[in-house]
């Protein structure tokens, strides 16, 4: 962590949709002391008046478009938490102005947009960063070492995630495709598959999928299974239920010496264990309390000039995996998945 602020004096904080990221993370600028929430915008007024009241923003640098903030505020960097189909256009409008960004998942819904701003993130000097929390947990972080730092190479991963999600969001624009993108997979199923993909460091070929959707037009997943290949030789099988009355999820991937499991209830901090090749399980010490916050990694990235924990290249690979999968569905045809930028 660095001790001093990015600049002279605090970084200055826009907040792009006043929501529950809006709020949360928001609220980690408003709590670390290198930080300040300047400003926000939101269409909607009561959740414009609820956020700025949640980050201490003064009414008069609350507003109802977002490009009205961009040009009249005095700030740094912006936080985009809005609907996932409206990120490119608002991640690229602050880019234009020269600001850094942090943006929730997925980057976008949509390959070519993913890969324009995996373009654009790699010829700017500003830190393009997305919300991908496992990349910042503990046991996650753990695990990619395994493949990261040695000479072993995962062969076989199975992943699975459920929950209430439907009965929760089904009135809201998450499961609204024209502002979600899909349904659970692009929601909370996009941490899961953007957890196996960043902790295993494989590279995604071609993907088969099952879905059963809750609309006529096949966009709106409530039940997604995916079968992975990977260049590697790997395959994977990823799972995501979204109408279990609880939240569990695990990440199990295995390679020549054993295994990795990585799991969790609810929204707690999720357990590593190592499976040796005799069936031992090793419960290896983890800090699960260390887990950074996501406006605290992304103000060490603008101070110190690294490599932000979650970039818009590990995004594009989960959208890119993400739109084949749907496609695969709604054809049941074997699709090809290019990562390639």
């Amino acid at each position: 962590m660095v001790e001093s602020s990015p600049g002279p004096e605090k970084l200055r904080v826009g907040v792009v949709g006043g929501g529950y990221i809006g709020k949360t993370v928001g609220a980690e600028f408003v709590s670390d002391p290198r930080s300040t929430v300047v400003a926000l915008a939101d269409i909607d007024e009561e959740a414009r008046e609820v956020a700025g009241e949640t980050l201490y923003v003064g009414r008069g640098s609350r507003y109802e478009n977002y490009a009205e903030m961009l040009d009249a505020e005095e700030m740094d960097a912006v936080l985009v938490g809005t609907p996932h189909t409206l990120h490119y256009e608002h991640v690229t409008a602050a880019l234009d102005r020269d600001l850094h960004v942090l943006c929730d998942k997925p980057l976008t819904t949509d390959r070519k947009r993913a890969r324009d701003l995996v373009e654009r993130s790699d010829a700017a000097d500003e830190v393009l960063m997305v919300g991908y929390q496992r990349h910042l947990n503990p046991a996650f972080v753990q695990a990619r070492k395994r493949w990261a730092q040695g000479n072993r190479t995962p062969t076989f991963v199975t992943a699975e995630i459920t929950q209430d999600w439907y009965s929760r969001f089904s009135d809201t624009w998450r499961a609204d495709p024209e502002l979600s993108g899909g349904g659970n997979l692009y929601d909370t199923g996009s941490h899961l598959v953007d957890g196996v993909l960043w902790t295993t460091g494989l590279t995604p070929t071609a993907v088969r999928a099952d879905m059963q959707f809750a609309d006529d037009e096949q966009r709106v997943d409530v039940e997604a299974l995916l079968n992975v290949e990977f260049a590697e030789g790997a395959r994977a099988s990823i799972s995501v239920f979204s109408q279990a009355p609880c939240v569990r999820e695990h990440v199990h991937a295995w390679d020549d010496e054993g295994a990795i499991y990585l799991e969790g209830r609810q929204w707690e901090p999720r357990r590593l264990t190592k499976v040796e090749s005799d069936s031992t399980d090793v419960v290896p010490y983890v800090d699960r309390e260390r887990e950074g916050s996501k406006a605290g990694a992304f103000i060490d990235a603008i101070g110190t000039g690294a490599t932000p924990p979650a970039t818009a290249r590990d995004a594009f690979a989960v959208t890119a995996l993400t739109e084949a999968a749907y496609e695969a569905a709604r054809t049941g045809e074997r699709v090809p998945v290019d990562v390639d930028v």
